[in-house]
């Protein structure tokens, strides 16, 4: 099935450049040169995955990624020139789920959309399909989280992270471990992405949010049926 993606990207060429090679991959692609635009388009057309700059005139992908992330649940990619850890969080916070730094190859871009995009789609395995905890439902087969028969909205990385936890049911994580595992090993930030990815979680889940359980100096766990 063609996915379609929206890249947003002031520079023309390297636009055209990102477009031919997902174009190779059988993508659609949509394009943008600017925040405004990229808003326009995902308000007329259904996005499967954005790529989206940071720089860019009249409305920056800060903004952008705001936004959207209000809305939808979209897989998003960050780009930027900037290296800086400090961004990286800041794109993370605001609800990105991978970060990529110019220069960068775009055979490696286009694989890191695809991974990124069969992580949210749900299709690197079906086992266990349905996952109950107290009020909190995990639908990996429709992709659907619930608490208390409530639809929540999870950004690709945040289901992740959760399906990582409760598939690990009582035993601790560390930080680097959970990084690893949602991440991936090429990933060069901080744990700092573990912790923000967390809050942002619990605060989705609710009740349920403490069903995440902090181990101090070490990582996490999510624990259910053994509540102290």
């Amino acid at each position: 099935m063609k996915r379609t993606i929206m890249l947003v990207e002031d520079d023309v060429l390297m636009r055209e450049f990102m477009t031919d090679y997902f174009k190779k991959e059988n993508w659609h692609v949509l394009e943008a040169d600017n925040g405004r635009e990229a808003l326009e388009l995902f308000e007329e057309h259904e996005v499967d995955l954005i790529v989206l700059d940071i720089m860019m005139s009249e409305i920056d992908g800060w903004s952008v990624c705001r936004r959207v992330r209000k809305k939808s649940g979209v897989p998003i990619i960050i780009i930027t020139a900037r290296a800086d850890d400090d961004d990286q969080i800041m794109g993370f916070e605001l609800g990105a789920d991978e970060y990529v730094t110019k220069p960068f190859s775009p055979k490696v871009l286009v694989a890191r959309a695809t991974a990124l995009l069969k992580r949210a789609e749900g299709t690197l395995g079906r086992e266990d399909d349905r996952l109950v905890y107290g009020t909190l439902t995990i639908d990996r087969q429709a992709h659907a989280v619930e608490v208390a028969g409530e639809g929540i909205t999870l950004s690709p990385k945040e289901y992740d992270l959760l399906i990582l936890l409760a598939r690990n049911t009582g035993k601790v994580l560390e930080r680097d471990e959970i990084l690893n595992a949602v991440w991936g090993m090429d990933y060069y930030g901080d744990t700092r992405a573990v912790d923000t990815h967390i809050k942002k979680l619990r605060a989705k889940l609710g009740d349920e949010g403490r069903l995440i359980r902090t181990v101090i100096g070490t990582g996490y766990k999510f624990e259910f049926g053994n509540e102290s």
